[in-house]
Order: structure tokens, then sequence, then C-alpha cells
């Protein structure tokens, strides 16, 4: 049979796009070649998730013995947690092969290819030809290194190997200071392990806000994070079972682990994509303002560059799904888009950065702010440093960034803020609850903005 769409990659993207197809009532071919899921569900955002779950009680208790109001000590047993994660994600896995088999798709397990306008998919039972009017391609993406930075599966190891481990380390290091990294460096803080983090950049997270980068540096000191900065690397390595950092000044780091959290790239190789006349780009797949790379085929979320964010690639996957269905005509339009650094501090971004507004407006563009220590819930959880940002564009919210406890909870409400240009005035006209996290983002709608020079 011809299906009317094939989807090859079944993460966030490539799943949700089948989903919405298949209730579009267009027939439906999934290829997966891995697990459902994708890396968000088996060896990133969930698991990251459940292990700072399970450890935040940990800072919570640290936090509030520094009011001396508590003492103690939480125990978290990580063989338990690593079983329970597994158990979470195979249950995940089960519920999603049973809502493909609800709505009629097909799941075709195996590595899928381009082949004369065909996929073919290699598994373990031989191969099968699917045939397709519209194909979407949802391979993702996969840890990258730069030479002399791969991971040897001993004591170096990428996010993937981390997430796999029997036991955590006592002493690690961490090579990349941004989301995934940070994330990986606090769960591992929480287990009692000596944290270093080396960049090249001159500021931990260096792709959000200047002040978001110093408030997180300021806390990670106080944690007594070895936090080294405009460092290159030369290699890493495992030596007599340590894990051996070698800067280019030929210094050397040594831990019981190195994490290298580089960054990631997408997933095509060898699926025959030049061939079928689609273009790449450092390995990226090149889309127009539909999401396609070619006729009636789209790229979403990952492989195609536009940013690695698994409710993005969710978006585009709704929108390829509509727009093969009909339903929809017009060029793809993201919104702003939210990301968050989970943890204790959090970090929350939707809409422009000061910094990219004031290029974009140097006349008009303005700040204001509110810190946490002012907000009751902050003062509850006895975290009260960092502050939540709101940038102005010509009387209009553009952007709102906050650093500090619990704030992934305001990044909701501040895209809805910044999706619907709220001014002054717009402020008024919704009632924020009291006591609230929430309100810190109120407090910084309403104070005095300044102007940025």
């Amino acid at each position: 049979m011809t299906y009317d769409l094939v989807v090859i990659g079944a993460g966030p993207g490539g799943f949700d796009c089948a989903a919405e197809a298949a209730g579009h009532g267009l027939s439906v071919a999934l290829v997966e070649k891995d697990f459902l899921g994708g890396t968000c569900l088996n060896r990133g955002c969930i698991p990251t998730k459940l292990w700072l779950g399970a450890t935040s009680a940990i800072e919570e208790l640290h936090n509030q013995a520094k009011m001396k109001v508590a003492s103690g000590e939480i125990i978290v047993d990580f063989e338990a947690l690593q079983q329970r994660v597994r158990k979470h994600l195979a249950g995940t896995r089960k519920a999603m092969a049973m809502q493909l088999k609800g709505l009629g798709i097909e799941l075709v397990e195996g590595f899928g290819k381009l082949d004369d306008g065909k996929v073919v998919v290699s598994g373990n039972e031989g191969e099968t030809v699917l045939e397709y009017r519209n194909l979407v391609i949802a391979t993702g993406s996969k840890p990258i290194f730069f030479p002399g930075l791969e991971p040897d599966g001993q004591c170096v190891l990428d996010s993937n190997q981390f997430l796999a481990m029997e036991a955590m380390p006592k002493s690690l290091i961490v090579v990349g200071a941004g989301f995934i990294g940070l994330e990986m460096a606090q769960v591992a803080h929480r287990f009692g392990a000596r944290i270093t983090v080396v960049d090249a950049m001159d500021r931990v997270a260096p792709l959000e806000d200047p002040e978001v980068s110093k408030a997180l540096q300021s806390m990670f000191k106080r944690w007594k994070w070895d936090i080294q900065l405009e460092k290159r690397v030369s290699g890493v390595r495992t030596v007599d079972g340590r894990a051996v950092l070698t800067f280019d000044t030929r210094d050397t780091l040594e831990a019981d682990t190195i994490l290298v959290a580089v960054g990631r790239g997408p997933v095509t190789e060898n699926m025959g994509l030049e061939e079928a006349g689609i273009e790449l780009e450092f390995n990226k797949i090149k889309v127009d303002e539909n999401l396609q790379a070619a006729p009636n085929v789209y790229a979403i979320g990952d492989v195609n560059g536009r940013i690695q964010l698994a409710h993005a690639a969710a978006h585009q996957a709704w929108y390829a799904a509509s727009h093969i269905a009909g339903k929809t005509d017009g060029p793809y339009a993201s919104g702003p888009v939210p990301s968050v650094l989970y943890g204790a501090p959090e970090v929350m971004r939707v809409g422009k950065t000061e910094n990219e507004s004031f290029l974009d407006d140097y006349d008009t563009t303005e700040v204001s702010r509110a810190q946490l220590a002012a907000n009751p819930m902050a003062q509850a959880h006895a975290a009260t440093q960092g502050f939540v940002k709101v940038v102005w564009s010509g009387g209009k919210v553009v952007g709102v960034t906050g650093v500090g406890h619990d704030v992934s909870r305001l990044v909701t409400p501040a895209t809805m803020i910044v999706q619907q240009g709220w001014t002054g005035d717009d402020v008024h006209k919704t009632m924020f609850a009291h006591p609230s996290l929430d309100e810190s983002l109120l407090m910084a709608l309403k104070a005095e903005r300044k102007k940025v020079e």
C-alpha cells in the first residue's frame, strides 16, 4: 500500500506528527530504529527530570538548614532511582505503542533510508519497503564531540552514557557549561560529588542573558564548584581507572568521571538524503518556510537545525501534519519559544533577551525587574537568590527571563504575555494569585522601567 504519510523517527516530533496526521484521517507508518520517545524520553529530558525530582528534597533541606529551622539527612538510593527510571520509561513506551495501535498507525522498527522515492527500512526481520505520498523526517540529534573529546565509555562519558551509570561518581568534571551539563552536574552535586565545570566561553549558560550567567555562577561558587572558563581542552581519556582532562596548556585535571556535554548535532548520516535531492548544511536538513526540504518531504525538530527543544519539535509536528492534511496553508510560525534549565536554581526564558532587543530596537528597549527575595514563596522555600526580568520594546513585552527557585513555573504565563505583546495597561487585566511565585512576574511587569544603553 501507499501511505499518505511516512514518518522517520519516533521522538517528540515524529510521534506527535504521526498521531496528528492519523487524527486527520491519514494513513500513517512510523519508522523507528531504537526506542519510541527518542532521545527526550529515553536519554534526555525525562530521565534527567526524574533524577532532579528524586533529589530535590536534598536541596530543599539544605536551604532550610541554612535558616536553622531544619536538620537531618536525606539519602537517595541511586540504584533504586535507576530502577524507577527504567520502569517509568518502559511503561511510557508501552503506552505510546498502545496509542499508535489505537490510532491505526503502523510502527515499523528498523533504520529508514530513502531510495528511489520510497523508504527502505532495515530491521531484524529483513527489509520493508514503504511507499508514501508525503514524508516527514524527524530523526532528532545526538551528542557531538570536538577532536580529542570523544568519550571512551570508561571514565569519559557522553550524556547518554552518564544517564546509564550504575553509581554516581564522587568527583565529576563537566566539559560544557550549557543546559545539559549543568542539569547533570546539579544531580551529581546533590549526591555529594565534587564538581568542576570547564568551558571555552567566558561564562556559564553562554546563550542566556549575561545577568543570568552571573547569577548562576555565583550560586555554583557558593556550592564550592570549581568553574574554569575560557579554558580550551585538548583531550580527555581514561588512565588507570581515572578520568584525565588535558588543557591546551598541557595542565591536567583528574576526576572519577568526565562528562562531555559540548553540544548535539542532527542525525542525517547514511539516509540517502542528498541522493533524494535534500540539501544538507553542516549535516542539518535545509527547509523552507513550510518546513519542507523537497516536494512532499518535511523535516522537523532537531534535524532541521532551527532549535533543539522537544516542545519545538512537537509544535513543528502539529504544523507539518496540518499542512499535509490541508488544514493550514500559511508558512510555519513558531511564536515565542520558551526554554528552561531545570534544577535549583532554574532558568526560564521566552522571547528576546535585553541584548537582542537592544540590537533590534535601541531607541525604545527598556527593562524592568523584580528580585526573588521579595517573593513570599521564594522566602518560604529559603531560596531567595535570583530575579525576573521583563524586556520591553515599543511599550510592549518582547521577552521575559528568570533565574532562581522554581522559575520554570513562570514559563507558560510568560510565553502568553510575550505572544500577546502586553503593554503596561494589560498588566491590570489579569489577576495574579497571592501568595505565589507568579507574583514575581507581576512585580517585574509593574516595576520601574529603565532604558537600555
